[in-house]
C-alpha cells in the first residue's frame, strides 16, 4: 500500500476507535438541563405561566407530556397567587396619594363635572327638539349636534384623566378593574391551551439526527431559563416573605400597645391590617412552594430532554462509524484489488485502465452508501427527484457528457496512458486519463521527431461523444517514420537506393513483421488482410541533384534509436559513394612510362 493510502487509513483508524468511543459513552450517560423566558405583566406577574406556555407548544415527545402538563397547571396556579396577593395588597395597603396624584385626582373631578354638565345639556335639548316645529327645530338640531360633539370630548378627558391618576397610583378601583380584566384574560388563554405529544419521529440519516439535537438543544437552553428564573422567583419571594413578616411582628407589638392604651379604632385598624399581611404571608408561602415545584419540574423534564439528546448524539456517532468504516473498507478493498491485478498476465496500459476503473467504481459505490447515511433513504420523494434529476441534467450536461465520454475512452476503441494521440488538432502523448478530463503532454505532429514541447494540454471527455479523435498507437504504438538523402547531380543513384534499402530492411524486419501481425489480428475487413508494413522507397529528381525518401514502420520507444543508426548508414553510404578511391604512386608511375 501507497504511503498516503497508509497515512489515510491510519488518520480513518483512529477517528473510528474515537467515534466508537463516543458511542459507547452516549450509549450508558444521560444529559442535562434547557430553559424558556417569559415576559413581564405589568400589574400581576405571569411569567410562569408565559414560560409554561411556550414551552408546552413546543414539540413534545410523550416522554415529556406529563412534565409540560404539570409545568403548565403550576404556572396557572401561581398566576392565581400572584393575583390574590396583588389584590389585597392594592385593597388593604393602599398608599397615601402623592402630590401628582392628587391633582391629576382634582383634574378627573373637574373633568367628570364638566361630563355630567355635557350630559344634562344633551338631555334639555333632545326634549327641547323634540317639542319644536318648523324653523326652531331645526336650529335645536344644530346645537345638539354640537353638545354631543362636546360630550364625547368632555368623556375623552375624564378617561384621559383616569389613565393618568391609574399610572400615578390614585385610582384604586381602577387598577382593580384592570387586574381582574387581566387575570380573566389569561386563565381563559391558559384554559385553552392544549397540550399535546407530537408522534414519535425517527431519525433516518446523520442529516435528521443533527438538526433534531439542534432544536433539542435549544429546548434544554430555554428549560435552564426556564428553571433559573423559577429559583430566582422563590428566592425574590422568600425575602419579601421574611420582610413582611418582619413588618407583621412590629405591628403586633403597636396593637398590644394600642390595647393596652384604650385606643379601641387604633387597634382595630392595627388588626385588620395584621388580618392582611397574615393573608399575604400565607399566599407569598404558596408561590415559593409553588416555584419551588415548578423548578424541579423543569428539571426533571431537562432531564428527559437531555436523555433524548443523547440518543439522537448516540444514532449520529453511529452514521459516523459506519462512513469511517465504509471509507476504510473502500481503501483495503482498492489496495486488494491492485495487488490481485499486478499478479494477472494482463499487457501495463491495459491494467492500470483495469485498475483506474475500479477504482472509480467503488468510489462511486461508496459515495452512494455514505449519501444513504447522511441523508438516510429517500421516501416520497419521486417526483422532488424527477423534477430534481431533469434540472441537473440540463444544467450539468457538459459535466454528464464528459463523464460518459471517460467510459467511451476506456473501451475497445478508446485510448490508454502513454498513447500517441491527436485531440482537436493537437498531438501529444497520453499522461492523465480522469472521469472528466484527458491530459496530454503536447509534442510535434507524428511524423516529426515527437519532442515533447513542455505544454500539457486538458481536454473535457465530451470530445469522445462529441468529437473525434486520432489514436496513432495500436498495441506495440508503431509509427512510420522517414528518411531523406539527397544525391548529388552526376551520382548515379540506384547502387545507392539498393544499399539503403537492404540497410533499412536489415534494420526494421523485426518491428515491420511484428506491426503486421498486429494489425492483420485488429484488422475488421478481408481487404485490410493485405497491409504490408515493408519500407516504401521514392526517387525523384529536385534541384541540384536526386532525392531518395525511404518510409519504414518503428516503435515508438525505439523510434529515436532507429532513426540515428539509419542516419549513420546513410553517411556512411554516401561517403564511400562520393569520395573516390585513393591510388597507389607505383600505378601512376608505372602509367605515365
Amino acid at each position: 500500500m501507497k504511503l498516503r493510502n497508509q497515512t489515510t487509513l491510519l488518520v480513518l483508524v483512529g477517528l473510528l476507535v474515537f467515534s466508537t468511543y463516543g458511542l459507547i459513552r452516549t450509549g450508558t450517560e444521560s444529559g442535562r438541563t434547557a430553559s424558556t423566558s417569559s415576559a413581564q405583566a405589568p400589574l400581576v406577574d405571569q411569567s410562569p405561566l408565559l414560560t409554561a406556555q411556550a414551552l408546552s407548544q413546543m414539540p413534545t415527545s410523550p416522554a415529556e407530556l406529563s412534565f409540560a402538563q404539570g409545568a403548565l397547571q403550576l404556572g396557572d396556579q401561581d398566576m392565581d397567587l400572584a393575583f390574590a396577593a396583588a389584590l389585597l395588597q392594592a385593597t388593604q395597603n393602599q398608599a397615601p396619594l402623592s402630590a401628582e396624584a392628587r391633582t391629576i385626582q382634582s383634574r378627573v373631578l373637574e373633568a367628570e363635572n364638566n361630563l355630567a354638565k355635557q350630559q344634562s345639556e344633551v338631555a334639555r335639548l333632545t326634549a327641547a327638539e323634540a317639542a319644536a316645529k318648523g324653523a326652531g327645530k331645526d336650529e335645536l338640531g344644530g346645537q345638539l349636534d354640537l353638545a354631543k360633539a362636546q360630550l364625547e370630548l368632555s368623556q375623552d378627558e375624564v378617561d384621559d384623566a383616569k389613565q393618568d391618576l391609574m399610572r400615578a397610583g390614585g385610582d384604586l378601583q381602577g387598577r382593580i378593574q384592570a387586574m381582574v380584566q387581566e387575570h380573566d384574560a389569561a386563565s381563559h388563554n391558559s384554559d385553552s391551551t392544549k397540550v399535546a405529544a407530537g408522534a414519535p419521529v425517527d431519525a433516518h440519516g446523520l442529516v435528521q439526527h443533527i438538526q433534531q439535537w439542534s432544536a433539542l438543544h435549544q429546548k434544554q437552553l430555554r428549560l435552564r431559563r426556564a428553571k433559573q428564573d423559577a429559583v430566582s422567583t422563590a428566592t425574590t419571594l422568600a425575602l419579601k416573605h421574611d420582610a413582611l413578616e418582619k413588618q407583621a411582628d412590629a405591628q403586633q407589638g403597636a396593637r398590644a400597645i394600642g390595647a393596652a392604651s384604650g385606643d379601641s379604632k387604633s387597634a382595630l385598624k392595627t388588626t385588620e391590617r395584621s388580618a392582611a399581611d397574615r393573608k399575604v404571608l400565607t399566599t407569598l408561602d404558596k408561590r415559593i412552594d409553588t416555584e419551588k415545584q415548578l423548578a424541579d419540574v423543569y428539571g426533571r423534564w431537562s432531564g428527559v430532554v437531555g436523555a433524548e439528546q443523547w440518543s439522537l448524539a448516540h444514532g449520529a456517532l453511529r452514521g459516523v462509524i459506519v462512513i469511517l468504516s465504509i471509507a476504510i473498507l473502500g481503501l483495503l478493498l482498492d489496495d486488494w484489488i491492485r495487488r490481485l491485478l499486478a499478479r494477472t498476465h494482463i499487457e501495463r496500459r491495459r491494467l492500470g485502465t483495469l485498475h483506474t476503473a475500479t477504482r472509480v467504481t467503488l468510489q462511486i459505490a461508496g459515495a452512494l452508501l455514505v449519501l444513504l447515511v447522511v441523508f438516510g433513504p429517500p421516501t416520497g420523494l419521486g417526483t422532488f427527484l424527477g423534477l430534481a434529476g431533469a434540472g441537473l441534467t440540463v444544467a450539468l450536461s457538459d459535466f454528464i457528457i464528459s463523464f460518459v465520454g471517460w467510459f467511451v475512452l476506456m473501451g475497445k476503441n478508446g485510448i490508454r496512458l502513454a498513447d500517441w494521440v491527436e485531440i482537436n488538432g493537437v498531438s501529444g502523448e497520453v499522461a492523465e486519463l480522469g472521469m472528466f478530463h484527458t491530459v496530454l503532454l503536447e509534442t510535434g505532429n507524428w511524423t516529426d521527431s515527437g519532442h515533447p514541447t513542455g505544454r500539457r494540454v486538458t481536454f473535457a471527455n465530451s470530445f469522445a461523444v462529441g468529437g473525434h479523435y486520432f489514436n496513432f498507437s495500436t498495441s506495440g504504438r508503431w509509427l512510420w517514420d522517414e528518411l531523406q538523402i539527397v544525391l548529388p547531380s552526376g551520382q548515379n543513384p540506384y547502387p545507392f537506393v539498393d544499399a539503403i534499402q537492404k540497410k533499412v530492411e536489415e534494420t526494421t524486419a523485426d518491428s515491420a513483421r511484428q506491426a503486421e501481425q498486429e494489425w492483420k489480428r485488429s484488422a475488421g475487413s478481408r481487404d485490410m488482410l493485405t497491409l504490408s508494413a515493408a519500407p516504401a522507397m521514392t526517387v525523384k529528381p529536385v534541384i541540384g541533384g536526386t532525392q531518395i525518401s525511404v518510409r519504414y514502420i518503428a516503435r515508438a520507444s525505439e523510434r529515436a534509436q532507429i532513426r540515428a543508426t539509419l542516419n549513420h548508414a546513410a553517411v556512411d553510404l554516401l561517403e564511400a559513394a562520393l569520395v573516390p578511391k585513393p591510388t597507389a604512386s607505383g600505378e601512376k608511375a608505372g602509367a605515365g612510362a
